[in-house]
């Protein structure tokens, strides 16, 4: 398949552009800057991402959003996504987004989010917020195909590649080790998967490690 990845230069966009042409998959990253693309010899649009138009991506069977916003400018997380709608809006293109944890609830009402928790640290509840804006807006679109990704808490750039993973949809989980945990490489794969065998449309689902 033809897979976008915005934000291919960031830690969870490189680890899912490899997992994708690992796989198989004709991948381009669209990056502002193509310098600084680790990959070599990858397709590349250097563009910002608040400039891409329907034309950009119609070439692509499946976008990635892993676009991550500076720290004091985490509104451009709703921005961004709300360009990507935009763009996306009644064409066939998937969209898929990297989200985060704190959208997540934490007990089985579905009352309490991640983000409201006491423990939450403050400088990630910008974030959190505003990635739950792009999930509402999600939610409230039409005629646009998506997927929202969210990881477990503890989301681990340096962490192995098991290729066991469990998903769930809108509550927080916890792997038999008693941890909300997933690593950068198995959330690549749960992503990539589910390219590959849609499971989760127009819905969000999260991912936990089991190893």
């Amino acid at each position: 398949m033809k897979i976008a990845v915005i934000g291919a230069n960031g830690k969870a966009g490189s680890s899912i552009l490899k997992e994708a042409a690992d796989r198989g998959h004709e991948v381009t990253a669209i990056v502002r800057n193509a310098s600084k693309l680790q990959s070599t010899g990858t397709a590349v649009i250097e563009k910002d991402v608040f400039s891409l138009t329907a034309s950009d991506l119609a070439p692509f069977d499946v976008v990635i959003n892993a676009f991550g916003a500076p720290l004091e400018q985490e509104q451009l997380h709703v921005k961004a996504g709300h360009a990507l709608i935009e763009a996306l809006k009644g064409t066939p293109t998937r969209l898929i987004v990297v989200g985060g944890a704190g959208s997540l609830f934490v007990d089985e009402a579905e009352t309490v989010r991640v983000v409201d928790t006491p423990d939450f640290p403050k400088e990630y509840h910008a974030t959190a917020s505003n990635q739950a804006i792009n999930l509402e807006e999600l939610r409230n679109s039409t005629s646009i195909n998506w997927t929202f990704v969210s990881p477990s808490a503890f989301f681990d750039p340096q962490g192995p590649r098991t290729g066991t993973y469990r998903k769930g949809k809108n509550q927080l989980l916890i792997n038999s080790k008693g941890q909300s945990y997933v690593s950068y490489a198995d959330y690549a794969i749960a992503i990539v998967d589910e390219i590959e065998n849609p499971q989760h449309l127009n819905e969000r689902f999260t991912v936990v490690s089991e190893n």
